[in-house]
């Protein structure tokens, strides 16, 4: 008898063991399994030796002291990041919540009851005081998961809490992007006021010259008005470089959570030390690594699993309700040896007709394609943002040497021409361009050196970069440096 009863609970435990989910299969990544090729993408990868970033602590990849303590403390007082926390925690206690299904909930229960029956309803043809005492430990309605419905539900919620982690992850490596990037805008426009600062001393000191020239009758008043049409717009532009300023400030503080120092804040983009240089690899599959796409694919086996419990909701439910405890008349007899009591009522509901059965297993079938789909555009837009990256990278040196050079022609063009007006050869006219044309160039000589620093970041984000702490990628790299070297 015992053998059989160890039999048919293995027995129970093996079936409840099987779910009816389809097996998984990683689908086929649907971009190209290297980077695009081609005369914009030539000089993308110029060092070889540099680290991958998924590979690179943020700190590492940082170098600049400054913003590393600003990233830190938007990592401690971000709100949008403490949110992505908190619905971590969320969905590991739903998690929890479905996977206690699986067990029986059992409850300590006492009861008590007195009754007064009457003589003609009496067994005893008088009447007579009932008093009923009982104390049980026991399950109620506790589901043998035989075919597996609470096993593909528990799977289900275990993948969408995995798949709030890797948005945890996502979301800090989306902080630590936009912190940089609104620290180097900051840098950007911080130098861009200087410039406008310079410039509008520079072209004042020049109007005063060409004014007192005008008051003792050596130029004309068209020459005065002249000379003042680039002073009104460097002043203009230095009140548009304070706004920017301000709001850049205000936009940092917004994502640090709290206002940022002074002493921290950066004073121009040369003072910024330039992050690491990382590569992309050849193969577009690290692109698998990134937490949003790994996000993506845990949603997708989430809605494989619940097609799984779709199928068990077409099978029958068995449930069990059993309770072991003393029962007495009364209350000083409830312990007494003899008034043990017990209960067991199993129970299984066969389902017959149900249509909603088979919508909802149709409904879990569009998901799951609805979740491919999602997982696939993951990757695609994940692979445009790398080789957006790339063909910034190929070419933003050339871009920035060649304005450079303008730079320093419209310098070289200024002075000429500044010397050919006070020696009266040329009409101020020839300054005003000159003037003109160096300031936009040293304007667009700033936004290149922008847009390198920013660029370099934003591949770093979009590589998967950000997310592991200054801890775990160093315990990688001792990792990797206690393993043998390879054999020649």
């Amino acid at each position: 008898m015992n053998k059989n009863i160890f039999l048919l609970l293995v027995g129970i435990a093996a079936v409840a063991g099987c779910t009816m989910a389809p097996k998984y299969h990683q689908p086929t990544t649907p971009v190209p399994a290297t980077w695009p090729t081609g005369p914009a993408y030539e000089k993308a990868s110029l060092a070889t030796n540099a680290p991958q970033a998924p590979d690179l602590g943020w700190r590492e990849f940082f170098t600049d002291e400054k913003l590393q303590r600003v990233i830190g403390t938007a990592l401690t007082n971000n709100r949008d990041l403490k949110i992505a926390a908190l619905n971590v925690e969320l969905s590991r206690a739903l998690y929890g919540i479905q996977r206690a299904e699986l067990l029986p909930t059992v409850n300590a229960t006492g009861s008590g009851s007195k009754q007064r029956v009457p003589a003609d309803l009496s067994t005893t043809g008088s009447r007579q005081t009932v008093e009923q005492y009982g104390v049980n430990l026991g399950a109620a309605s506790w589901e043998i998961d035989f075919f597996g419905r609470i096993r593909s539900l528990t799977d289900s919620a275990l993948k969408k809490y995995l798949a709030t982690e890797q948005g945890q992850r996502s979301a800090q490596i989306s902080l630590i992007s936009s912190v940089a990037s609104a620290y180097l805008s900051l840098a950007a426009d911080r130098e861009s006021l200087n410039l406008a600062e310079t410039t509008f001393e520079s072209q004042n000191h020049s109007y005063n010259l060409v004014k007192r020239q005008h008051d003792l009758g050596l130029a004309t008043e068209l020459d005065l008005y002249r000379a003042q049409t680039p002073v009104d717009i460097a002043r203009r532009d230095v009140a548009l470089y304070l706004q920017h300023v301000a709001q850049d400030e205000n936009a940092l503080n917004l994502l640090v959570g709290s206002p940022v120092s002074g002493e921290l804040l950066p004073t121009d983009l040369h003072h910024v030390s330039p992050p690491q240089e990382i590569v992309a690899g050849l193969s577009s599959e690290v692109l698998l690594r990134r937490p949003d796409v790994l996000q993506a694919e845990d949603l997708l086996k989430a809605a494989y699993a619940d097609i799984g419990a779709a199928r068990a909701d077409f099978f029958p439910r068995i449930s069990l309700t059993a309770a072991i405890g003393t029962a007495s008349s009364d209350l000083s007899g409830l312990f007494k040896a003899g008034q043990g009591a017990w209960s067991y009522a199993p129970q299984i509901v066969m389902p017959i007709f149900d249509a909603r059965t088979w919508f909802a297993l149709k409904a879990t079938k569009v998901q799951r394609e609805i979740a491919l789909t999602q997982y696939e555009k993951a990757i695609q837009t994940a692979f445009k943002e790398v080789a957006d990256a790339l063909a910034i990278r190929g070419t933003v040196d050339q871009q920035v040497s060649a304005q450079q050079s303008l730079v320093t022609a419209s310098a070289e063009t200024y002075r000429l021409a500044n010397s050919r007006y006070e020696k009266g050869i040329d009409s101020y006219l020839g300054v005003l361009d000159a003037q003109r044309s160096l300031f936009a160039a040293q304007q667009v000589l700033v936004s290149l050196h922008l847009s390198k620093l920013a660029n370099q970041v934003n591949l770093y984000s979009v590589l998967g970069g950000g997310w592991k702490t200054e801890k775990s990628s160093l315990a990688t790299a001792t990792n990797s440096s206690q393993k043998p070297p390879p054999t020649k």
